[in-house]
């Protein structure tokens, strides 16, 4: 693991209390406001959870077609981003956002070419058929590992406002549900906890609206006070370049549209893929804008619900809702992966490999990460792979694109094919 980022940034520098100024005076948006605050924050997620609900919207066909992308995209990144991009880039986290913002668009325009051409070119040749296994079997791998991380983001948010608040007790807690998990999909499927979906993906949402609003609120409090935050990088050069190469996992899950050709068309999909990954750049953006400038981080340990002791700063209400979120996204998000992940197993093998052998080989290499590795550690190494397919599909379009005649094309996905094997070779894990 590399030596790029102390455990506990600012070591010597004082933590201050929730809702105290860097002069000692009380903050009259914290000890004043607080009600006000939990009902501004609490009105965002009822309204927001009150239009995702609303017919017109919930059954719109662009809409459903864009929320699984969508909440595959801000699924777990919006739990560990802010407190990683803040501590290690200081008041360049958004830079550093917008660029993992841009490498994705650059990924999923790769896997958007791929979803036209395969519905306006069936035989695209041997070559790139034996490709797009190669691509889903790595895609497979790729969820072993995302379901690791999402369970133990799971287990971590779980025990997190508990007495039991450490790491023993969430591995614990994150190996007791993944037995439910292999024990649902080995004997019932996955058909009742994939229901759970369209519930947690409102919810996840309608939560995010609420902590983006009061995240605002308190960033206009500050900026008032004339005391936004301006920290300086603690990350420069090739260490920030291997950070952000490990958490390319973040920005994940555009990918989804690539598998829905049985309920949508190829145009649907593409179409559907590109507003997700811009409503969730934008999302990001304002996040984590908000988040770097209007909180400091001071003493901050720097752990996978970091975001909870940021949060507690701008409300009370906040780490609640956040582990509502992280507890129904991230169970939800690990279920359909391993559905995904047995489904592509039985398809690369022709069936050779049934679903179940699928789910038992996953839980395996799940609970053996979850024991040997820390979260920070699984979501490298899921970026990694996902970064593994990503190049894979680059490379799948340049080859197309080669043999549509179109050069520009095949040069843009081919710099994107090596950049998937930069992030593979050079990605690094948060310490």
């Amino acid at each position: 693991m590399a030596d790029c980022l102390p455990r506990c940034v600012c070591a010597d520098a004082p933590v201050r209390s929730a809702g105290r100024s860097d002069t000692g005076q009380d903050n009259p948006g914290w000890f004043r406001k607080p009600d006000m605050h939990n009902t501004l924050i609490l009105a965002a997620v009822i309204l927001v959870s009150a239009l995702l609900i609303w017919p017109r919207v919930a059954n719109a066909r662009g809409w459903k077609a864009a929320v699984t992308p969508l909440a595959s995209i801000i699924g777990s990144g919006f739990l560990v981003l802010g407190p990683i991009l803040d501590v290690s880039f200081g008041d360049l986290a958004p830079l550093a956002m917008l660029a993992l913002c841009v490498v994705a668009w650059g990924f999923g325009s790769a896997v958007r070419f791929n979803i036209h051409d395969v519905a306006t070119r069936p035989d695209r040749g041997n070559g790139i058929e034996r490709l797009e296994v190669v691509a889903s079997a790595s895609l497979a791998f790729a969820y072993f590992i995302s379901v690791a991380y999402y369970l133990n983001l799971f287990g971590a948010f779980g025990v997190s406002l508990t007495a039991v608040d450490d790491p023993y007790h969430a591995r614990l807690l994150t190996t007791a549900v993944f037995v439910v998990i292999l024990m649902v999909g080995w004997t019932r499927g996955f058909s009742a906890l994939e229901r759970m979906e369209q519930v947690s993906v409102g919810l996840k949402l309608a939560i995010i609206a609420g902590l983006i609003v009061g995240l605002a609120i308190y960033f206009g409090e500050r900026f008032r006070d004339n005391a936004l935050v301006f920290d300086p990088p603690t990350l420069r050069g090739a260490p920030a370049f291997m950070l952000l190469a490990g958490l390319i996992v973040t920005v994940q899950g555009f990918e989804t549209s690539r598998y829905l050709g049985q309920a949508y068309d190829a145009e649907t999909r593409v179409r559907s893929m590109r507003w997700a990954q811009l409503i969730a750049s934008a999302i990001y953006m304002v996040y984590i804008a908000l988040l770097t400038f209007a909180i400091e981080p001071g003493g901050l340990v720097l752990d996978e619900t970091a975001i909870i002791d940021l949060m507690q700063v701008v409300a009370p209400i906040l780490p609640v809702l956040l582990v509502a979120a992280a507890l129904s996204a991230q169970f939800s998000a690990a279920v359909a992966d391993t559905s995904g992940s047995g489904g592509l197993l039985a398809e690369i093998s022709h069936g050779k490999i049934p679903e179940k052998m699928g789910y038992a080989v996953l839980v395996a290499v799940g609970l053996t990460l979850t024991w040997t590795s820390n979260v920070f550690e699984i979501i490298s190494y899921a970026s990694r792979a996902f970064a593994a397919y990503y190049a894979l599909q680059a490379g799948i379009a340049a080859r197309a694109a080669n043999a549509l005649g179109r050069g520009s094309q095949a040069t843009i996905f081919g710099m994107l094919c090596v950049l998937g094997i930069v992030i593979v070779i050079f990605g690094q894990p948060v310490e």
